[in-house]
């Protein structure tokens, strides 16, 4: 038997939205507040979906714990109390969260292997969350 396991995990970062290869009244109209000049910040809430067999022995699609190690050590500890822009991730890229959940979805597909991956999603807000499931 197949089945989805989705874990939520919550962290802060900060942000702002501005691309060097715009002037600054493009970058004022593409992203608007958020391109104000000492960034904002936001409390994260992810949501990381895997699936697999249910292992007849313990009931389970993946270990809990291996989850949540995976998430913390590769992702929490990354990204919680920081300013994305300085993360080496975003060097070459806006941290939008669009962008910020594919990173996400990148990492975890390269360090978690107990269960496969179907997706990350990320509410920015209680408005606005963003869903990456892969290319």
């Amino acid at each position: 038997m197949k089945a989805h396991l989705t874990r939520r995990y919550i962290f802060s970062a900060s942000h702002r939205l501005h691309c060097d290869e715009l002037s600054e009244a493009q970058n004022r109209e593409a992203y608007g507040k958020c391109n104000n000049p000492h960034g904002h910040g936001h409390n994260y809430a992810l949501e990381v979906t895997v699936s697999g067999q249910v292992d007849a022995k313990t009931g389970m699609v993946c270990n809990l714990a291996d989850l949540d190690g995976t998430v913390g050590g590769e992702v929490l500890n990354r990204f919680d109390h920081v300013n994305l822009n300085q993360c080496a991730e975003f060097e070459a890229m806006v941290p939008t969260t669009e962008n910020l959940s594919e990173v996400i979805f990148h990492i975890l597909k390269q360090k978690f292997k107990a269960a496969h991956l179907e997706r990350v999603r990320l509410e920015e807000t209680a408005m606005n969350s963003f869903e990456y499931c892969g290319d």
